[in-house]
């Protein structure tokens, strides 16, 4: 079992989050006031492990949670080994199902500018809602089974 390590968000696609002391994951939509957040997507949260951007911090790179765009950091599950359709129960209430394996980086995202390399692309994962509620920094995050 892992756990949340910050849930980010922004206003604007294509830029860095922020930091959030809590959000709220409203089913078959995503986080509440994300600008990634839509109803007719695949892609409605995107979840990074904090071991993935610490690969990144021993480069050099001072970066941190929501510095790729994801909307939850993690630590302890292994995001990546998590096939396409396996369920994640965060919290006590949160149900997400994992709808996508990386991603193709976009026009060279906010944090592709200023660093030169950005682990979305191979690391983070994207998910639907299939049960909302908050999250929170400290929540656990496990597969359902």
């Amino acid at each position: 079992m892992g756990k949340i390590i910050a849930v980010c968000k922004s206003r604007d696609k294509g830029t860095k989050k922020e930091p959030v002391e809590q959000g709220v994951l409203k089913d078959d939509y995503g986080l509440v006031g994300d600008a990634h957040a839509d109803c007719c997507t695949h892609r409605q949260v995107s979840l990074l492990a904090r071991e993935s951007i610490d690969k990144m911090r021993q480069r050099g790179f001072d970066v941190g949670p929501g510095d790729f765009a994801e909307n939850l950091t993690t630590e302890g599950i292994s995001l990546v080994s998590l096939p396409v359709g396996t369920r994640i129960v965060v919290g006590t209430e949160v149900v997400l199902e994992v709808t996508q394996i990386g991603k193709d980086c976009h026009a060279k995202c906010a944090i592709f500018r200023e660093v030169g390399k950005c682990i979305m692309p191979k690391e983070g994962i994207f998910a639907k809602i299939i049960r909302g509620g908050v999250v929170k920094a400290g929540d656990p995050i496990a597969v359902q089974g």
